[in-house]
């Protein structure tokens, strides 16, 4: 596997990754701006108001019918929050041209180049703006997609709890914005919004697949949509040290809620106070060990031995320094289910770790770590995450960096992570 970066213009990268372990190229465009409330919900929009429609296709009927000519080739499109950035992505998988029968002489992957690229670069206007009547039904598709964000009740009380931790800042935001916000949308300010967001954005075109670099640089170069949009000097948050940077708080913030669940949901929200680059392996160790693996003090402490949790785990997220403890508990077990995890968290400040936690770690990491490369939209996941961070590591010297870790460099890290919020959602 080989991993290439071309600058086609000013704040327009191509990202080739030349890989023989699948059968697919899988495309990727990400559009990067910084998240702001009064953008949030034009930017759910554009993904969804422009795979209904190109100049060229100008409805979804006929995009899918291309796809499907082109050995049922498959598109997608969403949005994510990544740092302090909102990025609006597309995703199209095709078959490699290696695997195409020898007969047919079709080109799929400038096929793929050029169709993708003018879905995001080429959309369907009517008047100088998007159609009206794909903005009102998208309008409407939002408002469903934001009022169902209750469904899941896991993912609500995490996103409540980042809501609580980052209130009145970007990263407080949700990321398919506010049903407030639809009604002031029309198809007129959207595209305009739209004009000003692709001259403006950074914006990244990943290929995974067997390749030919230089073909696909040219492919992608002498693409029209890409000729005629402008060079920028792209507008984002680069997600590095100064990003991650903890305000000191006086004491954690404790929020209940009430909705009907079956079961009560704990969020705990823990602050990193590190903001080193080098300080993120020793982070990713000590998550492992407090939350993320089945050999963890949570899972062990708070789900197996005390039985006060259907789920217990941690995630760590590094674009902004923080730990989120998450469990499926009954109502009443509440106290004790913050009491036992206080008392893990606080084992771990005072180095209470061994050797055996420490060698369990780098093993569940470097196994996750080789198995991202297995799969091509978590491979670019990862890659783009990296650009947003600017700095690239690579597979190899990610897994290099876990194995220097030693025990002391957790320890040191343990005693300078602390609670922010604790969020519970019950009956």
């Amino acid at each position: 596997m080989s991993y290439n970066i071309k600058e086609i213009k000013q704040g327009i990268k191509l990202h080739c990754i030349d890989t023989n372990k699948f059968k697919t190229n899988l495309l990727a465009v990400f559009i990067t701006l910084p998240l702001n409330r009064e953008g949030i919900t034009f930017d759910s929009m554009i993904p969804a108001v422009l795979k209904r429609g190109t100049a060229n296709l100008k409805t979804q009927e006929e995009i899918s019918k291309k796809l499907e000519n082109m050995y049922g080739t498959s598109f997608d499109c969403g949005i994510e929050k990544i740092g302090d950035n909102h990025v609006i992505k597309f995703y199209l998988e095709a078959l490699n041209d290696n695997f195409i029968p020898e007969n047919n002489n079709k080109n799929i992957i400038k096929s793929s180049i050029n169709l993708l690229l003018d879905i995001i670069l080429n959309p369907l206007t009517e008047n100088n703006y998007f159609k009206k009547e794909y903005v009102q039904a998208e309008k409407n598709n939002i408002k469903l997609l934001i009022e169902s964000k209750i469904d899941n009740k896991d993912q609500y009380a995490l996103n409540r709890c980042i809501e609580e931790m980052y209130k009145n800042k970007p990263y407080g935001l949700y990321k398919y914005g506010y049903v407030e916000d639809l009604e002031n949308i029309n198809s007129k300010n959207l595209y305009e919004y739209y004009t000003k967001l692709i001259n403006e954005s950074k914006i990244d075109i990943f290929i995974s697949g067997e390749l030919n670099n230089k073909d696909i640089i040219e492919l992608v170069s002498q693409n029209e949509n890409i000729k005629k949009i402008k060079e920028r000097k792209p507008n984002y948050i680069i997600n590095n040290e100064q990003t991650e940077q903890k305000e000191e708080i006086s004491k954690e913030n404790i929020i209940e809620e009430k909705l009907d669940v079956a079961q009560g949901k704990l969020i705990i929200g823990l602050d990193v106070k590190v903001n080193d680059y080098n300080s993120k392996f020793p982070v990713s160790l000590y998550n492992v060990i407090l939350g993320e693996s089945a050999t963890s003090k949570l899972f062990q402490n708070v789900r197996e031995k005390a039985s006060l949790a259907y789920t217990a785990r941690s995630n760590y997220v590094r674009q902004k320094n923080n730990i989120y403890i998450r469990c499926g508990i009954e109502v009443k077990n509440f106290e004790k289910a913050v009491k036992i995890i206080k008392e893990q968290l606080l084992e771990m400040s005072e180095g209470k770790l061994t050797q055996e936690d420490l060698i369990n770690s780098k093993k569940y990491m470097v196994s996750g770590l080789q198995s991202v490369e297995d799969e091509q939209d978590s491979e670019i996941t990862y890659y783009i995450g990296q650009e947003l961070s600017g700095k690239l590591t690579t597979f190899n010297e990610y897994i290099e960096e876990i194995n220097k870790v030693t025990l002391e460099d957790v320890k040191n890290v343990a005693n300078k992570i602390n609670i922010n919020t604790i969020y519970f959602l019950k009956n």
